[in-house]
């Protein structure tokens, strides 16, 4: 668990699994004072504690393997042990939760002496924010929309590894992240910014198999700003969809497609 306030304190909680963190479930956080993550351990749009980076609140992490045996008195008397001056709980409008999803939010006001919050459904141009429309979004390659529903560009991080070498010598020297948990956009060459030891960069982001080249899976980002440095890790904060992945004739082909790639960034990236 994790937070810095006090919870004997705390007296309004929101609870969910809020993979995503999203524009509904800043909803929810507008109406508490700590969040309560029920950790699955399959988030993917911000999984484990990189959630806490996109609130003010404390957080606090109830693993589901921990608590899916419990019922719902006894999953209550957990949430009130951990907050002995409980007095509302907010749960969004599809909330569910014991061994398969048995108990609702009906059980939930029928046990808790105290206020149920339920946030209606949240819709951003008719469409409802949710994390499964988020995700579907980001694999089809659909950045804006993802990103408007998420209310911030969609961010992966990841570890710096060695790449093959050819970009530095024969294309544009690139960073290749090794990226595990988050989920990766769909394959194809993506407008993005990439942070490294805090600092913010343009970048242009390769995601998918390098069918020019040896054919292996690459996450690679070129930074089209003066870098220099070898960095251990850095996250990528995507912001549009450029083009998707092809296969070229040569490597002078791929540069020259390369060199658009970069000038397409660039427009998109003036305007954010």
């Amino acid at each position: 668990m994790n937070g810095s306030t006090g919870t004997k304190k705390i007296k309004f909680i929101a609870i969910g699994a809020f993979d995503g963190m999203h524009r509904a479930h800043q909803e929810l956080f507008k109406r508490a004072e700590a969040i309560v993550v029920i950790e699955k351990g399959n988030a993917q749009l911000t999984p484990g504690k990189v959630r806490c980076e996109f609130t003010k609140l404390p957080c606090y992490f109830f693993h589901l393997k921990d608590i899916k045996q419990l019922d719902a008195r006894g999953f209550l008397h957990l949430l009130q042990e951990k907050f002995p001056n409980l007095q509302k709980i907010v749960i969004g409008y599809d909330f569910a939760f014991g061994k398969d999803r048995k108990y609702s939010i009906k059980d939930l006001q029928e046990l808790f002496d105290g206020e149920v919050e339920v946030v209606p459904e949240i819709k951003i141009d008719g469409i409802s924010v949710h994390s499964r429309v988020i995700k579907e979004f980001i694999k089809e390659g659909k950045i804006e929309e993802a990103n408007k529903l998420l209310g911030r560009p969609y961010m992966i991080e990841g570890k710096v590894v060695k790449g093959q070498g050819i970009g530095k010598e024969k294309l544009v020297p690139t960073i290749n992240l090794q990226v595990h948990n988050f989920l990766l956009p769909k394959e194809g060459v993506y407008a993005t910014k990439t942070q490294i030891d805090g600092k913010i960069y343009k970048s242009v982001t390769f995601i998918g198999h390098r069918i020019t080249t040896d054919g292996s899976f690459a996450v690679e980002t070129h930074i089209l700003e003066s870098f220099e440095g070898e960095p251990k890790s850095a996250r990528i904060y995507f912001y549009a969809f450029l083009r998707p992945n092809k296969a070229f004739d040569s490597l002078d082909a791929l540069k020259r497609q390369i060199m658009q790639d970069i000038q397409k960034a660039k427009v998109v990236l003036e305007q954010v």
